[in-house]
């Protein structure tokens, strides 16, 4: 099944209008003709079946037949991770994390991080992508880069479990043993060089819990997508 995103769609709609881009996608790329059946999300927890009635290469019009809503998972993740020298890995994080079932990201800017400029047009269409690869009714949330001191002071009273994973040779829990199920849960992940120690104090200053991600050491996007797995994993059932 092919899922296209359609963010303006809502429950009580009757009928989807697909942009230009789409709608190429629909009539040239698949090669879809009316009368065909369509599925698409908004990306907020509705897919939508839909007949094709009207396909040109500028506009494609669709009427509805059928609306499954969706409820969010009982559970939020929420990472807070570096940008990466490389940016293609750091796309890389974004399109896994969705696949897994990420719920808010954002860019954080540290001591060492060496890319200080994000992408968030073309971020956001990996985030759109990955989720309709990935058959979900829900759209991460992207927020703007944001200087780590400024995250941290923003988020200190956050409800839920707040962590910071580093790797100085101090006391840490191990992620696994502090998550709970059905729990909001924010991670930070810092740029390759680490989170300077400054930036460690003032996390644990503000009540975040230092955690390690286990025995290897991983760059920062493995560390980003290991630590989503992990809140998704201990809240399947």
């Amino acid at each position: 099944m092919n899922l296209f995103y359609h963010p303006n769609s809502k429950p009580t709609d009757t009928e989807i209008s697909f942009d230009k881009e789409e709608s190429r996608h629909i009539g040239k790329v698949l090669r879809k003709q009316v009368g065909d059946i369509l599925h698409t999300t908004n990306g907020n927890g509705s897919i939508f079946e839909a007949k094709l009635e009207v396909v040109t290469p500028k506009t494609c019009l669709a009427s509805v037949l059928n609306v499954i809503n969706y409820d969010a998972v009982p559970y939020n993740i929420h990472l807070a991770v570096a940008p990466t020298k490389l940016n293609d890995r750091y796309e890389w994080f974004l399109e896994k994390a969705t696949e897994i079932g990420v719920s808010e990201i954002t860019p954080i800017i540290c001591d060492h991080s060496e890319r200080k400029v994000i992408k968030s047009e073309r971020y956001e269409k990996i985030l759109q992508s990955a989720m309709k690869q990935s058959l979900k009714a829900y759209v991460p949330k992207l927020n703007a880069a944001t200087p780590f001191s400024e995250f941290i002071l923003k988020h200190a009273n956050d409800e839920g479990i707040r962590c910071i994973a580093h790797c100085e040779e101090t006391n840490k829990h191990s992620l696994k043993d502090i998550l709970l199920p059905k729990t909001t849960v924010l991670i930070c992940i810092g740029p390759e060089g680490d989170f300077s120690s400054s930036e460690i104090d003032k996390a644990l200053q503000h009540n975040f819990t230092p955690v390690h991600l286990g025995n290897s050491r991983l760059r920062t996007e493995t560390a980003a997508v290991v630590a989503c797995h992990s809140v998704a994993f201990i809240n399947e059932t």
